[in-house]
């Protein structure tokens, strides 16, 4: 893998590592609140790291590209369970449970 150089962390570490750590640190939610979509954060990510991300392009290669395909797999996975859980969840909050034991009481 290759390394990127920024100013602000570890000058040999790995793309992938910046990017998750950086992601992680990223106020997303904050946008969310605000009414901005998924997509329109993501594109707000990019533009704020944008001097990082084309210094990992400068360098990019076959095994990076790689790495690449497999982050897209494994958040397409991720994104799956998320949506399978969501399901589930929506699932059991429309079930109503009966309880057969009581019984009403017939008038004579």
């Amino acid at each position: 893998m290759k390394k990127i150089i920024n100013k602000n962390h570890n000058k040999n570490e790995p793309w992938f590592k910046w990017l998750t750590r950086e992601i992680n640190s990223y106020e997303a939610f904050q946008n969310f609140e605000s009414g901005m979509n998924p997509r329109d954060v993501a594109e707000d990510f990019i533009y704020r790291n944008r001097i990082a991300i084309t210094e990992v392009f400068e360098e990019f290669d076959e095994e990076d590209k790689d790495t690449l395909d497999q982050f897209l797999k494994l958040t397409e996975c991720e994104m799956h369970v998320f949506r399978i859980l969501e399901k589930h969840i929506e699932l059991r909050n429309k079930i109503r449970f009966v309880d057969f034991k009581k019984r009403k009481k017939i008038k004579s």
